[in-house]
């Protein structure tokens, strides 16, 4: 009875171990947050930031080689990010193109959240569109999708009541439950660590690093690029531009 007992014992530990190896492995081997561009086919670089990133040395920034800056204005109905005016005068005055983001909170009305950006940018001169960063990440996870998807109607409806280009950010996942057959018509600048990271016809903007290091800013940083060369962004420029 007892020898019996320490092999079930034993069998029990292996197989304990086993599981572990394989949890181990699967919590080791996901995606890196990062995929490497093709600069010959996206030369377009850029960046987004926060509060988070600390103090900016954008004229470092723009030296290497960073075009644009998507700084984060506003989330929610109230909330204004503490360094989105110096960060926007200081990105203005090294040259670089500079948008603005709202972090969409789905438990806040979608129209007011526009009006808490639009306070923040509207006497600003932008040269990309608004973005609305649409994340389930951070945000509460038993709202209904419709029910969501109304409120972002209602923030894209005070945006372009107010005369600028909306652009929607979001990953692969926040695409198929909130853009995908629903708000299809909206340029979209996506997350994604595959690549290509959809169909080209699906995105504008690829945000396709969140551990990139650029000289001027401490620490790991989102890049993105645009779909398109230099000829085709210098013509969008034209058309998003509030200047």
């Amino acid at each position: 009875m007892n020898h019996a007992r320490h092999i079930a014992i034993g069998i029990i530990a292996v197989t304990a171990a086993a599981i572990f190896a394989v949890g181990a492995w699967r919590m080791t081997s996901t995606r890196r947050p990062h995929v490497e561009v093709e600069r010959d086919r996206f030369p377009v670089v850029g960046v987004d930031l926060s509060a988070h990133n600390g103090d900016v040395d954008f004229k470092r920034v723009a030296a290497d080689g960073v075009d644009f800056v998507f700084l984060k204005a506003t989330e929610g109905t109230d909330f204004k990010d503490p360094k989105f005016q110096s960060n926007y005068q200081a990105a203005r005055d090294a040259g670089v193109k500079v948008g603005a983001y709202h972090f969409f909170r789905f438990d806040s009305d979608g129209y007011e959240q526009g009006r808490n950006f639009l306070e923040t940018v509207d006497s600003l001169s932008l040269d990309l569109p608004l973005a609305i960063d649409i994340e389930e990440w951070g945000n509460p996870v038993n709202r209904p999708t419709e029910q969501v998807i109304e409120a972002i109607r209602g923030m894209i409806f005070a945006l372009e009541g107010g005369q600028h280009k909306v652009i929607l950010y979001t990953n692969k996942n926040g695409y198929t439950r909130f853009v995908k057959d629903r708000l299809e018509e909206m340029p979209v600048w996506v997350c994604s660590f595959t690549n290509p990271p959809m169909p080209t016809d699906k995105w504008l903007l690829w945000q396709h690093s969140h551990e990139s290091h650029i000289d001027g800013i401490k620490g790991k940083v989102d890049l993105n690029t645009f779909n398109g060369d230099s000829l085709s962004w210098d013509k969008w420029l034209s058309e998003v531009s509030t200047q």
